[in-house]
């Protein structure tokens, strides 16, 4: 409980914990069930399936880049770790043009418990017509794809025009 501290008294402020125990199965879409050619048929005498023994915990499981300027470039990075018993496989769907997003990783497979790091880079910039205040919100979900599953990390971002 962290409501108290090791004296059993009542804390006065919050604790923050650090971001690798912040790290959370994110967002998933379950890809449809079909014989992959990679990882061919697996048999498994115990009652998990494949599914639970793959599978990737993203740290932190959101980005938020905050107030940008227009017209500068800013990065972050996310780890990526596979949290299963196998070796696994991904990809990632680079995001469309205008988001100003891009993705930079190393491509392979990822041994179990081992991590790969995301670089999410954003180019700042406005490509809305309408006057937003002097902001504009971008906001994307990045398309990581597994062998099991699409992971999806929220992306936002507000450009100062």
């Amino acid at each position: 409980n962290l409501t108290v501290d090791v004296t059993g008294q009542r804390r006065k402020e919050k604790v923050i914990l650090p971001s690798y125990l912040q790290g959370k199965k994110p967002n998933t879409i379950p890809n449809k069930k079909m014989e992959d050619p990679v990882a061919g048929k697996v048999s498994i005498s115990s009652l998990a399936t494949r599914q639970d023994l793959t599978g990737f915990h993203l740290i932190p499981p959101r980005v938020t880049f905050g107030v940008l300027k227009e017209g500068c470039t800013y990065a972050t990075t996310v780890i990526m770790k596979n949290v299963g018993v196998n070796f696994s496989r991904f990809r990632v769907k680079q995001p469309p043009p205008y988001t100003g997003l891009r993705v930079m990783y190393a491509p392979g497979p990822v041994a179990a418990g081992l991590q790969v790091e995301l670089e999410i880079e954003i180019l700042a910039m406005v490509f809305g017509g309408k006057d937003a205040g002097g902001l504009e919100e971008v906001s994307h979900d990045i398309e990581i794809l597994t062998e099991t599953e699409t992971l999806l990390l929220p992306v936002k971002a507000n450009i100062l025009c």
